[in-house]
């Protein structure tokens, strides 16, 4: 593809607030569209967000709350939840120029479908060319311009020019065309690290959050396997390196949120992407037939259908065999 010169992000929460910021680093035209009037008002006067207090918003990067206006650019980066992408997706296509590249950086899988992102998109936006972003990622150090590496799943090529359209010093994209795994490893991992939480919470210790993180990422790797995903991308960034960060710092929104459940505490109102993740990742696992017994286990807990101490109890009373 030909140089993408001008990127425009669609959701001005702190993820993509961060990601204009990156794209900004790398010498691209940045336009950020903005759902809630009240953030647009405060980004066009003083650059201010609140989703990411004491960051400032260059005025090279431009605020807009028209939709259409932003789909004018080279490329769009979708940072909306994934459990509304299927709606943005489909009032976003008549505005679409055909082969457009259209860069989800959400994380998630669709509840009651079972659907991975790039899947939502792709039914709601045939035309359009797919890419994803994902990898281990906190938004803050994004903004601030702290080092970090992310994978860039796309084909034709597209990898490589998104590649070359946000790389910076700080901001790393690595190419691949391995859509699938990148989706599912993002999506998988809040699940894992609320259960992560969960153990931290409950003062298990660290042997045992060391052991459910070591098998949760085998069962990652299962329905990896399933869907046709390939190994090497989950042992990367998008896949193991996303899970380590995620399971193990008190800055994860879902470590946070199982850690609450875990000592017994409301978890608060912050959103924990892995509450709807997890019945939606049984889901899919279940129609594949792949046993993911640390997914099942919280996604009951989080349903309230498993107490507590019987979720701990049911993992640690399966039957012993070989690792795998």
């Amino acid at each position: 593809m030909s140089r993408i010169s001008h990127i425009a992000v669609l959701g001005a929460g702190a993820w993509g607030t961060a990601l204009a910021l990156a794209a900004h680093a790398a010498g691209r035209r940045v336009t950020l569209w903005v759902r809630e009037p009240d953030i647009l008002a405060s980004l066009q006067a003083a650059g201010d967000n609140p989703f990411l207090p004491g960051v400032k918003l260059p005025g090279a990067i431009a605020p807009t709350g028209s939709l259409a206006e932003a789909a004018k650019a080279e490329a769009l980066l979708l940072v909306v939840p994934a459990q509304v992408l299927h709606g943005f997706v489909t009032t976003l296509t008549p505005l679409l120029r055909e082969g457009l590249p259209l860069v989800i950086c959400a994380k998630g899988i669709e509840k009651g479908s079972g659907r991975l992102v790039t899947e939502i998109a792709a039914a709601a936006a045939p035309g359009a060319a797919l890419a994803i972003l994902s990898g281990p990622s906190f938004a803050r150090d994004v903004a601030l311009g702290l080092p970090t590496a992310v994978t860039i799943a796309a084909e034709d090529g597209l990898a490589g020019a998104l590649q070359t359209a946000l790389g910076s010093a700080a901001f790393r994209p690595y190419a691949s065309d391995d859509l699938t795994g990148v989706a599912l490893g993002g999506a998988a991992k809040n699940v894992y690290a609320i259960a992560c939480g969960v153990v931290e919470g409950m003062g298990l210790g660290e042997n045992a959050r060391a052991a459910l993180l070591a098998r949760s990422f085998a069962e990652l790797a299962r329905l990896g396997e399933a869907l046709g995903a390939r190994r090497e991308t989950l042992m990367g960034l998008s896949g193991l390196g996303d899970l380590v960060l995620t399971a193990t710092s008190k800055s994860s929104r879902n470590f946070s949120y199982g850690e609450a459940l875990g000592a017994g505490r409301p978890p608060g109102a912050a959103l924990a992407e892995g509450v709807d993740t997890a019945p939606a990742l049984v889901t899919r696992a279940k129609a594949l037939g792949v046993e993911m017994p640390i997914a099942e286990a919280t996604a009951d807990l989080l349903s309230g259908t498993l107490p507590l101490e019987q979720a701990v109890m049911r993992l640690m009373s399966r039957p012993l065999k070989a690792e795998q």
